[in-house]
């Protein structure tokens, strides 16, 4: 039994070594630093939700010279930002091939200024398809941690028993759960952030809240969803306004989608639907109303 652990403690330490190697400290925040980990040369990805500012950002490398990063983009809604600075000394990262399952033992490890690589040890505790976050992003692949993270561990990498970087540290897009952000996520929006700074999405200009159906319209009207969303404002000669949406208006489907909340909204505006022609569904004063909305890019 002794060696059996003994060889088992040596093995995480050779997969925390070799992780460690592509995981930098990203000085973004006041007082605290967060981790970041080498995508490719020249290029760091990190959490957006751990930058709080968007110049004078430094990064510590592996070898422990501190060096300035520029910020390339952040995309809140999948929190993820990626920074450009001299990589020198910092290994890419080795991503798993491996789709992670539930009951995998994962590695998180961080990196600070002072102390060098810092890990903790869990497990995945949930594994499922593509995910929409509640800010309007989706990742590819919900990927659920039962693991203890420190606030500096927060966009490091995730990593199983081989050594083999599966994720990073997201600790911004759940207030109940450490979620691993995979690999397909990170390169479709690192790539668009390396490109373009930024992440497209749909945009109609108006400001929303949920709202119940009552019951004597739905039975009306023969609508079958119980909820939709409604327009508390209509921006002047935004793309609602100019599809002739008033302030009350109650969305009820946009395009092919039944919007029954506003996470529902946000997930139909993906980076596809920009500039698409759309039908647009509302309930106006206990009427049913079809218009038609060109979707706009959501401006800065």
């Amino acid at each position: 039994m002794t060696n059996i652990l003994s060889d088992f403690s040596r093995d995480l330490a050779s997969a925390v070594e070799r992780v460690s190697s592509s995981v930098v400290a990203v000085h973004g925040r006041p007082r605290i630093s967060s981790s970041g980990v080498v995508w490719r040369p020249g290029l760091v990805v990190t959490a957006d939700a751990a930058l709080r500012r968007d110049e004078d950002i430094r990064v510590t490398l592996p070898g422990g010279n501190t060096v300035p990063a520029t910020l390339k983009g952040r995309d809140v809604s999948t929190d993820l930002a990626l920074l450009a600075c001299d990589t020198a000394g910092g290994t890419p990262a080795a991503f798993s091939q491996t789709a992670v399952k539930t009951g995998n033992i994962v590695l998180t490890v961080g990196r600070t200024a002072d102390t060098g690589p810092i890990a903790t040890m869990g497990i995945v505790s949930g594994v499922s398809g593509p995910w929409q976050s509640w800010r309007g992003g989706k990742l590819d692949e919900f990927v659920r941690l039962d693991v203890s993270i420190y606030p500096t561990s927060t966009g490091g990498a995730v990593a199983d028993a081989e050594g083999k970087i599966v994720g990073i540290v997201a600790a911004g897009l759940s207030r109940s759960s450490v979620l691993a952000i995979t690999r397909a996520t990170i390169e479709r929006v690192a790539e668009a952030l390396s490109t373009k700074g930024r992440i497209s999405r749909g945009y109609l200009g108006i400001g929303l809240q949920p709202v119940t159906i009552p019951e004597s319209l739905k039975q009306l009207l023969k609508i079958t969803q119980d909820t939709g969303v409604m327009a508390l404002n209509v921006e002047e000669n935004g793309p609602g306004a100019r599809a002739g949406m008033l302030m009350g208006d109650v969305v009820l489907a946009l395009g092919d989608r039944e919007i029954t909340s506003v996470e529902a909204l946000h997930a139909t505006l993906d980076p596809s639907s920009v500039g698409k022609q759309l039908p647009l569904s509302i309930l106006r004063g206990g009427a049913l109303h079809q218009l038609s909305v060109t979707v706009a890019e959501r401006p800065l």
